[in-house]
């Protein structure tokens, strides 16, 4: 079992690959340094908020957004917390068990938008290989509705394929049934896959490749990224061309101009602050950059941890469009980062 915040990440299960491409890197890169005290900070105080706002139900705000429930576990999972026997255990093995429940069973489904699949399925694969499911369930639920995280992935795999397959964009949008995209949901979605990927499970490259060809039609340039629709369309938004970045890096598309457009687009307005969805635009940034370009990303940390460390509000949370569950998460996982802990977080 690993130690709480202190091994590297590759114990937690990250792919051959990572571990390949990890060995040829800067230590300083694959490791990280000594962490920030402001971040840290943050972190322990944005932590306790989590603990004391989880739902009796292991939820986060309500059980028809797994999502960020999600989020929030990933959270805890990011800064090195251990699920086994750390002093968030419980808070950890809560949420898996309210997101494994929540699934539709007969669909695969993680309710309520595949946005919420999206992030639910990426949490439960940052889960994975880590969580001692032999106390996962005990004492807490009947036989009849006990799943492992590995039946509730691939059934959840199950459904993107399935939807995406129905889709003639190629990506996916609010529903299962959605037959519009848009690259915001598919960028959710798409994370999620690559994350199952790489732990392991089973995931058609097809639905992959099909996905980054849709983020790759909707790329401009300029490393514009539209909303829907093709190039010009959806406005300007600098987070979407952070997942965009984001997704062609771990999707191993570095060599594409599509990855170097959008790019660049980004690590040449590290001052930008979006007005929208800030604290979506925030954890998409810190995963952009970290993957693309190290040195802007070290920049961009720096002034953004002393951004939230003015922000955090005195019981530890931030506010959010969807709540400060939401945005207390999204917020400190822009920061985790800075611990190297999750697989996802590995450069690849």
């Amino acid at each position: 079992m690993f130690l709480t915040r202190i091994l590297h990440p590759i114990l937690l299960g990250v792919s051959a690959f990572a571990i390949d491409t990890a060995t040829a890197q800067d230590p300083a890169v694959r490791l990280g340094g000594e962490i920030p005290a402001e971040v840290d900070a943050i972190y322990e105080r944005g932590l306790a908020y989590l603990s004391r706002t989880q739902g009796e139900d292991g939820t986060w705000r309500s059980r028809s957004e797994h999502g960020i429930t999600g989020i929030c576990l990933m959270a805890f999972l990011a800064s090195g917390e251990d699920p086994n026997y750390g002093a968030h255990r419980h808070h950890i093995k809560a949420g898996l068990r309210a997101i494994i429940e929540g699934q539709e069973r007969d669909t695969g489904f993680i309710p309520n938008s595949m946005y919420h699949h999206g992030f639910a399925m990426l949490a439960l694969a940052e889960a994975y290989g880590t969580v001692d499911e032999a106390t996962l369930w005990k004492g807490n639920e009947a036989d009849d509705v006990r799943q492992s995280i590995a039946t509730t992935l691939e059934k959840a795999i199950a459904l993107a394929v399935t939807a995406q397959k129905a889709n003639r964009w190629g990506g996916w949008r609010y529903s299962p049934t959605s037959t519009d995209a848009d690259t915001s949901v598919t960028g959710s979605v798409l994370m999620g896959l690559l994350a199952c990927r790489n732990a392991g499970l089973a995931v058609p490259e097809a639905t992959i490749e099909d996905a980054i060809k849709y983020m790759q039609r909707n790329t401009a340039s300029s490393g514009f990224v539209a909303y829907s629709g093709g190039i010009g369309g959806g406005g300007e938004s600098m987070a979407r061309s952070a997942v965009a970045t984001l997704v062609y890096a771990v999707g191993h598309r570095r060599d594409t101009e599509e990855f170097k457009n959008a790019l660049g687009h980004i690590s040449e307005r590290l001052d930008h602050r979006e007005t929208a969805h800030t604290h979506y635009f925030y954890y998409y940034m810190a995963q952009a950059l970290f993957q693309g370009d190290f040195e802007a990303w070290d920049r961009w940390n720096r002034a953004h941890a002393s951004m939230l460390s003015e922000q955090q509000a005195p019981d530890g949370s931030f506010p959010g469009s969807y709540g400060e569950a939401y945005g207390t998460a999204m917020s400190l996982l822009s920061l985790a980062l800075n611990y190297r802990f999750l697989p996802i977080y590995e450069r690849f």
